[in-house]
């Protein structure tokens, strides 16, 4: 996913800002906080020039007392503002992060798998968690502190100039080389926090791949190769983040320097004015705490507008994630009484893979899946098997030709219309981090103890699961780690018979398990197979002799159909297939 910074500025940043529009009147309600914080702020040097005047130069301690309740008072306001300010800009900083990630992920789901053929997982999830926290940190904190302190700096101005004019212009000549450090190193400091982000996901997903892949890793010892190569991955975005923390060191020490350095001109000259008897002591004070203000509010603005450039980056990743549109386009539910039968069809199809374009998974593919039967796709690996069962699908669209489903083109119903009529058991069970009946029920969660327990029986997996820990409620871990292999394919192929479709997708569902459980799984099959339409990816010709039609294919092309029998003698590489398979009985 490449992204360009040119131009772009704080845009990404302010479209982000969109997402505070449903809590508007909190949003109100925390300006208004920040207004009243910002002017309680500001009436503290009117505070301090009464201590000054009235309560040190007072003649009682009545005087004095004055002075220092005015203070008290200015106080609490302060602390009541800043009490409700924070809260509020907190929980909309919490509150936007929490809906962009949903926003982000709900688009995400329903992207076609191409998408993540050419976008790396840990990167989608480094942008996910990562970015948007950052985010939060941003819409929650630095960027209430950016407002603060704007409002602060222009009042203390305004403030400034009534006091007295000859030293505010002092201070406001030393500003536009304040702004020349913060114009120039902004930029490095986005180009960097960018490239720093990017950086943190290669680590994680790094890290998520071998960790994922943990036995082979250990199985072949390379924790010793692996550990260099992570830490390698982690110095080098580490030597990124020094350069980025270096940027902002800079532009931050730059801002101060300068802005302090007008300050000191300042001192000096108004000190000689009290020393001359031309201002009082009082009025110096309240001068240099509005300059201090003006001050540390452009350190503030210089520190936090490197945290917006930074935020501005993970902004525009989110938007990219959430501006990306599915190649499968959607169509309205058709009515259902348009379904008549689960026949399907291919005609003419041709099809590569987006991330392979010139080579062709599909070539000219012509195929009939009757309804009710029984359908065996056969060939060598790269002959396009699985591919046709990516279409048959719609996780993708052919570039040329169409499918049909019961004679109506796949691109004329919705995804959901076509994927309820469809159950796949692919060649790995893929399971869910949750308990036995949430990965059975997957497709049907309503489905009733009673139906989940049913499916589990007729896929001989009932046994085992009452053997485990809590039954169906026992967890299975991370992608159903706690299962053996033959396990977890028979918990999948429980979901699909629970699933009722009127279409089975199978990946050689028996290649996971041994010749008991084959067996049994087997007859369970052949009971879920009876009146409906299958399709049956085999690699072992023992498992579909008796398939009612077989398609054998080689290289994205359809070579021959017919049953065992007649392709042994018609079709020379089936005939090859079977020979090598069945050597004792040819």
């Amino acid at each position: 996913m490449k992204h360009s910074n040119k131009g772009k500025g704080l845009s990404p940043l302010i479209s982000v800002l969109g997402f505070l529009r449903p809590y508007r009147w909190r949003l109100i309600a925390a300006g208004l906080a920040l207004l009243f914080t910002a002017a309680a702020t500001l009436t503290l040097g009117r505070g301090i020039q009464v201590l000054i005047d009235d309560g040190f130069g007072g003649s009682s301690s009545a005087d004095l007392q004055q002075a220092i309740s005015f203070l008290l008072i200015i106080a609490a306001a302060m602390s009541l503002g800043t009490f409700i300010r924070f809260y509020l800009v907190s929980w909309l900083g919490e509150r936007v992060s929490a809906d962009l990630r949903k926003a982000v992920f709900d688009n995400l789901i329903s992207l076609h798998p191409g998408f993540f053929e050419t976008n790396r997982s840990g990167e989608i999830m480094s942008r996910l968690t990562t970015d948007t926290s950052l985010l939060q940190t941003i819409i929650g904190s630095s960027f209430s502190m950016a407002l603060r302190s704007s409002l602060t700096l222009i009042g203390a101005l305004v403030m400034m100039f009534i006091t007295n004019l000859k030293l505010s212009l002092i201070i406001t000549a030393s500003v536009p080389l304040v702004l020349l450090p913060i114009l120039f190193y902004g930029r490095r400091v986005r180009t960097l926090s960018n490239r720093s982000q990017d950086s943190i996901a290669n680590v994680g997903s790094y890290a998520g791949e071998i960790i994922q892949h943990i036995k082979v890793v250990q199985s072949y010892t390379q924790e010793a190769f692996e550990s260099k190569a992570f830490a390698a991955e982690v110095e080098k975005a580490f030597a990124i983040a020094r350069k980025r923390i270096g940027q902002r060191a800079l532009l931050i020490g730059a801002a101060i320097m300068l802005m302090f350095s007008g300050m000191a001109a300042m001192m000096w000259s108004g000190g000689q004015d009290v020393i001359s008897g031309q201002m009082s002591a009082g009025e110096l004070g309240a001068f240099v705490f509005y300059a201090i203000m003006v001050g540390s509010g452009f350190a503030t603005v210089s520190e936090v507008w490197g945290e917006l450039q930074r935020a501005a980056g993970a902004a525009e990743r989110l938007l990219e994630l959430l501006a990306t549109r599915s190649a499968i386009i959607q169509r309205p539910s058709l009515p259902q009484q348009a379904l008549k039968e689960p026949s399907m069809r291919l005609e003419g199809v041709y099809f590569a893979y987006p991330a392979r374009p010139q080579q062709a998974a599909l070539k000219d593919f012509s195929l009939d899946i009757k309804a009710g039967q029984s359908l065996a796709l056969v060939g060598p690996s790269g002959a396009g098997k699985s591919t046709v069962f990516e279409l048959l699908q719609r996780f993708y669209d052919p570039q040329q030709g169409r499918i049909t489903l019961d004679g109506i083109d796949l691109r004329d119903l919705s995804l959901q219309q076509l994927r309820s009529q469809i159950a796949l058991v692919p060649q790995q069970a893929a399971l869910f981090t949750g308990d036995v009946r949430y990965n059975i029920a997957y497709g049907r969660p309503e489905a009733s103890d009673a139906e989940v327990i049913a499916a589990a029986k007729a896929a001989y997996a009932h046994e085992f699961i009452e053997q485990l820990p809590e039954g169906y409620q026992s967890h299975l871990g991370e992608q159903g780690v706690r299962l053996s292999g033959g396990q977890r394919q028979r918990i999948s192929l429980a979901r699909a018979i629970l699933n009722k479709a009127e279409i089975l997708l199978l990946d050689e569902a028996t290649s996971a398990l041994d010749a008991d459980s084959e067996h049994k799984v087997q007859q369970a099959l052949e009971e879920l197979m009876h009146k409906r339409t299958t399709v049956i990816i085999a690699h072992r010709l023992s498992t579909i002799l008796h398939a009612d039609t077989i398609a054998v294919m080689d290289h994205g092309r359809l070579i021959a159909t017919g049953t065992h029998q007649s392709l042994l003698e018609t079709c020379p590489l089936y005939a090859r297939l079977a020979s090598l398979q069945f050597k004792d009985n040819p």
